[in-house]
This record gives C-alpha cells, structure tokens and sequence, in this order.
C-alpha cells in the first residue's frame, strides 16, 4: 500500500530512508478524516509513531508553505515520559523534517540546561523533551509558548504511570487553546480518558490495535529451567539465537550487575541499563548497542523505556515480568515497524503456572522448549557457518599466492578443522545444562498450589547428617510456623521439602538447616531470588541439640522428631508478612 498524500517536503525525505508502505498507524492519521483535528491514538510500541504524528502535524505547521520561515518561538511541542524515548523523536524529526528546514531542540532531564536556554534562544520550530524539563524551562520564561500550533504527549499512559500529571497539566495549561493536541497512548485507561476529555476538542479517536494480533511480528517462547540455572539459560539462548543486538531484562539494579558481569565473564560484549546511571553513560551504553561495540543490552524495566535499537532481534526476561502490560513493553522492543523478532522467558519451573497465566492475561501465545543444549548450540553455529559470506567471497587481489599455497600445503579436512575451530573461537561457549522434559500442563486440581503440581526432575536426596546452616529474617513474634517456612523455603531456595533438616525458631529469626550437598544451589537460588519477603543468611550452627523455640528440633522435610503431627497454625496468621503465609498472593521472585 503506497503512502497517502503528504507534504512534499516530508515525502522527499520518506522517500530517502527506503519508506515505501505506511503502518497502519501511520495511515490511520494520514486519513482525510484526520485532517486538521485532535487525535486520540491507541498504537502499541514499535508501530512507526513517531513518522505518524510527524506527518500528521505537517500541514498544520507548514501549511501551503514548502518551507519553515526563520525559527523563534516554537510551533510544536512533543512531550515524551523518559530521557531515551525524547532522543530518539528528536533524532526522527531531524530528518523527517530536513528537507523543510525544520529546527528541532531538545529539553531532556539530564542534559545541560544551559545549554538547552541558549538553544531555545536561538529559536526553534520543534521543541522535544521530558515534562520536568519542559516545566522547568517555561517557568524561567525560556519556552515560550504563546505562538504553539500543536503539542503531542507520546505514550501518555507511561507519563502518568511514572507520576507526570502535574508537570503535563501545567504545560497544557499555558498553551494557546487553539493548539492541536495529539495523544497517543498503548491504553486508553480511565486517566487517559479524563486527560483526553480535559485538554482535547472533539478528538477523533483511532484504534490501531483492535482485532490485531498483539505483536504480530514477535515469536513468543517460553524456556522451561531449573531455578539454579537462571544465567546458564540466558547464555544458551542468547548463543542460540545469534541475535546481532539482544536485550536481558531483570528485576532489579543488582540482577542487572549480577547478569551483564556473568556474560562479560563468558566473552559477551554487554552493557547495563538500570536507574543508578548518569545521562552520559546510558547514552555510551546506548550508543555502543548501536554502533555495534556492545550486542547485548542488560537492563531494568525503567532504565528500557523508550530505547528503539533497530538490529534488536531478541528479548529476554530473565525475571518473569509483574503483570501483562510489562511483559508487552520489554517484548516491545524487539519486532518494530515490520521487523521479525523473538522474545523468551525464562521460566523457572515452579513457576510455570505463574508464566502461563501471564501469556493468557497479555494475549500471546507462546512455544513452550527446553534450554537450547551446547550440542543444539554447536549445531547452529555451524549451520551458519554453512552460509557465511566469507565462504562465498571470490579471493582479494593480492592473496592468490597465499590462496594456492594453503591449498597446496594442506588438505582439505586440515583447512574444514582450522575453520571450523577459528569459527567457534569467536564465539562464547555455551553452557552445558540438563534440559527439562517440556510436558504440556494438567489441569490444576482445586486448592492445589501450583509449586506443588510443577517439580524441576532431580534425584532423590537424602540430606541426613550434617547440613549447611542459614537464618531467616522472621520468628516467634511473626507467628512463624514450619507449616508455611517450609514452603517458602523451598520456593525460595529451589529446594525440596526432604533437602530441609531441623528448623529453630527464636523469638526475630528463625535457624534452618539445608542438606550439604543442596546448599551451594540454594545460595545461588536466594541470591538471584528478588524478595521482600524475607531476608536469608548464612549462619552459625546453634549451639546444643535441643528444640530451639516455638518450631522445636524437627527432623528432614520439616517433620517433628519423634512427635505426633502439629496442630493446624493459630487463628493470629502473620498477616504484615503476607508472602509466608497461606494466603500469599505473590508466587515468585
């Protein structure tokens, strides 16, 4: 389908970046109903709609004229919710709109706000930026806004997610009434809706997303794994895969710092992205993913927003998003504007039930597979190495004699084996890891906890005799209880119930014993679990064999030595530790 009728200007430049067909987006604003009034834009990430509200605002601010007079007061202001997203609409306008001598400025959070005033000083027909920034500027009289014909708020529901209202409803307050106001958002929730209703005028509304297929170009996989085996299955997809540019995602700052060191450690040129870093080093991250430097990209879900890497072909979730609308947004960043891409989760398998009800929630449908093995791995390596254009290439003027010379010396068998090895030299080495048997899920029986029904394969462990001691950051006046600790222990750790020895509860900790030779995996297990539910350590064994407080001496397992089965727990369940007890909502890490 050929573009509609643009401005000229702007279809020189389309025509310059290869665009030949619009996205649905991009149509959909370009109608002839959408001339001239209020959009209210429902367009998921990735969508092309940065092009679409730049198109759809070109009559408006050029109108007959072919191109922009001299810049002074700005004539459009796009207001973007993180520092990233704001960049690269700068970076989409500039040559959008070079051929009509477009003067784009940018007011980012982060950025020298001198520099910025001078800028704006200078004139500009387009103003991007962050609404602190924007707020910042037009309260110091910087950002004029009198001579405004448009404003567009892109991703609106994340600006107000991340607590922008204010900052938006002063801007909009301080604009002409006249403006046009472009709203585009993933959702039209009921803040988004009122924010509409508030600031816009008879806005034609345009859902691009109804009957539509959530993520069309993105395959869904779902990798089953043991949960001590978390970066070894990073690895492996990672290698799998062979994307030219991936992006992890993990909970927290530490995750982050824990999995890009685990894949510089195996040879991967990685970079992290989480809140703690200044302006100039997320943008060097950013850059190098860009450029090529880096291919992998180890970042939080705040520290992403916004990032639109084009040769990104692959998302990981190392940690299992919270909710459905995150797991859109991280897989998001890969299948853009027609592109194919693949997103996987790494499921732990006590949490397969909690993964499962996610994909439903979100809409998408998912391949449920093993842990790519080292020797699927090496079969791939080598598939492509089949098609590598360096086998193809005729001989470079020069090399004729070194040519001949090698094929003279050696055999053929000889030369396979030094490629073969060089090849693989340059490649991390994948990790050799036990693959889960992927059955399809049984119905859940009523009541039945879903860590109960979905067990990773191990052997059978006898943990008797000496055992690794740890402590828990709950006790006697938490109501602790081995009827819910052993639980969470196992869901914590990875362990099961017979791997737990004795089990000491004092009056602010409780002292548990982990069998010998499941200890190292139930570190490994709690250091990578992000939990606020409780805190876990090493610790000292308890002096004396005695019961130790409420929960006695208990043998393997949890169970009582040499008692009769404990009594149900008491009416009083802890109830400001809502995790430990049978009520929990949260399932996982």
């Amino acid at each position: 389908m050929p573009f509609p009728e643009t401005h000229p200007a702007l279809r020189r430049a389309l025509d310059t970046r290869g665009y030949d067909e619009p996205t649905p987006v991009q149509q959909a604003v370009l109608d002839v109903a959408a001339d001239g009034k209020d959009l209210l834009v429902s367009a998921q990430t990735g969508s092309g709609k940065t092009v679409a509200f730049g198109l759809a605002m070109a009559d408006t601010l050029l109108g007959g004229a072919e191109r922009f007079g001299p810049a002074g007061a700005p004539l459009a202001v796009i207001v973007a919710p993180t520092r990233e997203l704001a960049m690269q609409v700068q970076r989409e306008l500039t040559w959008l709109y070079a051929p009509a001598g477009g003067r784009i400025v940018s007011c980012i959070g982060g950025m020298d706000a001198r520099r910025e005033a001078r800028a704006l000083e200078l004139g500009a027909h387009i103003v991007v930026g962050t609404p602190g920034r924007l707020c910042d500027h037009q309260r110091r009289g910087r950002l004029v806004l009198s001579d405004l014909r448009v404003v567009v708020l892109d991703e609106a529901d994340e600006m107000l997610d991340l607590g922008f209202r204010e900052e938006l409803e002063q801007l909009l307050d301080a604009m002409p009434a006249t403006r046009r106001t472009l709203l585009f958002s993933a959702t039209i929730a009921k803040e988004i809706a009122s924010l509409a209703r508030r600031y816009q005028r008879d806005a034609l509304r345009i859902d691009t997303l109804s009957g539509a297929r959530q993520h069309a170009d993105i395959t869904y996989r779902a990798v089953l794994t043991d949960p001590r085996e978390i970066i070894p299955a990073v690895v492996n997809i990672l290698r799998y895969t062979d994307s030219p540019t991936s992006m992890v995602f993990c909970a927290t700052r530490e995750l982050v710092r824990h999995m890009q060191g685990a894949l510089l450690e195996r040879g991967f040129a990685s970079v992290a992205l989480s809140g703690e870093l200044g302006q100039n080093e997320r943008t060097r991250a950013i850059d190098s993913l860009r450029t090529g430097q880096a291919s992998v990209c180890v970042a939080t879900d705040v520290a992403a927003r916004g990032i639109d890497i084009p040769a990104l072909a692959l998302v990981v979730h190392a940690s299992l998003p919270t909710d459905s609308a995150t797991l859109l947004h991280r897989s998001g960043r890969t299948g853009r504007a027609g592109r194919k891409g693949v997103c996987a989760l790494v499921v732990p398998v006590s949490m397969r039930r909690r993964a499962e009800r996610l994909l439903a929630m979100a809409k998408v449908t998912a391949e449920w597979t093993p842990v790519p093995t080292a020797d699927a791995i090496r079969a791939q390596d080598f598939e492509r190495l089949l098609t590598d254009q360096s086998l193809t290439e005729a001989t470079a003027p020069g090399d004729e004699e070194q040519v001949a010379r090698l094929a003279a010396d050696r055999t053929p068998e000889q030369l396979a084996t030094a490629l073969l090895q060089m090849y693989r030299a340059r490649l991390p080495d994948p990790e050799d890891i036990r693959p889960l048997r992927v059955d399809a899920p049984r119905p859940a029986r009523d009541g039945e906890p879903a860590a109960r029904r979905e067990r990773p394969a191990r052997d059978e462990q006898d943990p008797r005799g000496d055992g690794v001691w740890f402590s828990m950051s709950v006790g006697r006046q938490d109501k602790a209880d081995p009827k819910w600790l052993v639980p969470l222990i196992c869901r914590l750790g990875g362990v099961r119930k017979n791997e737990i020895g004795s089990i000491r509860i004092a009056g602010d900790h409780t002292l548990f014993e982990i069998a010998t030779a499941s200890a190292e995996r139930f570190s490994a297990c709690v250091a990578a679990t992000d939990s606020d539910e409780v805190q876990i350590s090493a610790a000292q064994a308890p002096a004396g064999g005695g019961g130790g407080g409420r929960g006695g001496d208990r043998g393997p397992g949890g169970a009582p030595r040499g008692r009769g089965p404990r009594s149900a727990p008491p009416s009083g369940a802890p109830r400001r530790r809502p995790a430990a007890g049978p009520s929990s909502r949260k399932r996982g890490a």
